[in-house]
Formats: C-alpha cells, structure tokens, sequence
C-alpha cells in the first residue's frame, strides 16, 4: 500500500471488504500537512481501527463515546487556545471529528449543534452509511424512506421506513457556520477538493460523505465505488458546496438515471419491486425530484 496514504490510518484495521470509510478518512486527512488530532465518536470506524491492544491510527486520537464527539472536539479546541495564549504551544494543531450517521444525526445532534453555535475551530465528518450498522444494521434518521432495517422491517404490513430522512445539510446550515458540503466516497477529487476547503475555514465546518455499507445496503462488496455513483447519478446524493450561505452544485446531472436503477443493485430495497410496493418507489422519485428542485433554486438564488 502507497506509504502517503497510511501515514495517518494504517493498514491493517478490520474494517469489512468493500468499505468506503478508511478512503474517506485518508483523503479527508490527507487534505492537509498540518498537525491534526482526531476525535471519533463510537461507531464502524472506531470499533475496527482500536481493537485492543492494536490501533490504526498515527495521528493523536481521542475515542468518544456515541454522543459527544463534537464536544470532545469543542475541548481540545479550548485547551488548544488556552496553551496558545499561556505560550505553551506556538501553533494549533486541526480538530478533525468522524462520526457515522447514527452518532451524528441522531444521538450526536445536541452536541454538534452546541459546538457549532459557538463556533469552535474543528471540521466535523460524517460518514453516512444510512443505519446503525456498529450495532447490526437498524434504521436511523439518514436511513432512506422505504429501505428495509433490522427495526424498520419489511413484511406484509410494512414497507420499510416510513419516514423521510434528516436533511441534515439544512440542520448544519441553519447555525450559519462559513463551510460545509455534501460529498461521496465515490468521487474522491470532490471530496479531498471540499476537506481542503473546510480544513481552510477558520470555525467551525461541515462534511456530509455518503459511504455505501455492504452489510446493511446488501450488495457486492466489490461494488461500493459503482453503487455510490449511482446515487449521485440518480440526483438521489447530488454533490454540492455552500460556502457564507451560497449554494453550489459541483457535479450537474444533465441526464439522470431514474431512482430504480440506484435502488434495484441493492438488496435492502428488493421489496420494493412487487406490485404492492410499486407506489413507493414512485413516492421516493418524486422526493428525489422535489430535493432536486429546491437545492437548484437554491443554487440559483445564490
């Protein structure tokens, strides 16, 4: 394995065939040559990186608990500028938060929200597998109208979740921090292109990555790269920027493939395509549109 791209997370982690979440991690951090430290809250990423007595990890390294990572982040932000100002250190080193959807939009909100309105200086990653898969695969608020889960199961009452995802973009944006973006592990050039950016904002910044789980999203393990570019070729996961408030769409989908081709490749929507169901994946269509419609005025507007 190249040497530059495990200078920070290591090979040799237990991470499953096929996950995204060590390239997101080495591209993000790989964005920068300035010192950084880690905060990582409970989760895929953590689990299979320090089992014990082993880490992956070459960088400074804080694990948290499922629901407070970004105010792990908030503390060594303040001790870093309290050693500045006692002449301790002469530079800050970056805060670089990982956290998966479940300690991010659900159990991790409070804190991400309290740490970014008061504007600390750290960059928050989520990488967004779209359910609790550290615990088995159960359904969480990024986990798609419509897919099945371990607590949202399909059967003959059920479709699947019921409800519609966080927009967690327009959560972030609402406590009006300089940067942050929605990328895809699929096409890393975005996404070391906008890590540079956020690693550049001074305060706080945000990255919302889509990463494609083999486990929970049932498809082959040599397939994440192809399935991620399908949700972003479905307008399913546009890519997009917003920099002081101004929208930016960075990849425009002139031709998009309809929503089934994105959803057929996976096993966790296979229930879908029964006559009964048919009508949910016209719903999830005309969600996908209507997503597309506002981020595109929104762009306009800007």
């Amino acid at each position: 394995m190249n040497k530059e791209l495990t200078k920070k997370l290591s090979s040799g982690h237990a991470t499953c065939q096929g996950c995204g979440i060590p390239a997101i991690v080495r591209t993000v951090l790989g964005a920068t040559d300035e010192p950084v430290i880690v905060a990582n809250a409970t989760g895929c990423l953590e689990v299979t990186t320090t089992i014990y007595p082993y880490t992956a990890w070459k960088v400074p390294y804080v694990h948290s608990v499922f629901g407070n990572a970004a105010a792990t982040a908030a503390g060594i932000d303040a001790a870093q500028k309290a050693l500045m100002k006692s002449g301790k250190i002469k530079k800050k080193a970056k805060v670089v938060v990982f956290g998966g959807d479940g300690g991010t939009y659900d159990i991790g909100l409070q804190a991400l929200s309290g740490a970014l309105e008061r504007g600390h200086d750290f960059l928050y990653v989520c990488y967004d597998n779209e359910g609790y898969m550290n615990t088995g695969g159960q359904r969480s608020g990024g986990t798609p109208y419509g897919a099945n889960t371990e607590t949202a199961p399909a059967g003959e009452t059920s479709f699947g979740k019921s409800q519609q995802r966080k927009d967690l973009m327009e959560i972030v944006n609402a406590h009006h921090i300089k940067y942050l973006a929605q990328s895809n592990v699929a096409y890393v050039n975005d996404l070391k292109m906008k890590a540079k950016k956020a690693l550049k904002t001074t305060g706080p910044s945000f990255l919302l990555v889509l990463q494609p789980c083999t486990q929970l999203w049932k498809f082959p393990t040599s397939e994440y790269v192809a399935v991620g570019k399908l949700a972003t070729e479905t307008n399913f996961w546009p890519l997009y920027e917003i920099e002081d408030g101004k929208y930016t769409i960075n990849n425009i989908v002139k031709t998009p493939k309809p929503i089934e081709e994105f959803l057929k490749v996976q096993g966790r929507f296979k229930h879908l395509f029964t006559d009964k169901n048919k009508q949910v994946i016209v719903d999830i269509q005309n969600k996908v549109d209507e997503n597309l419609s506002k981020l595109v005025k929104r762009a306009e507007k800007s």
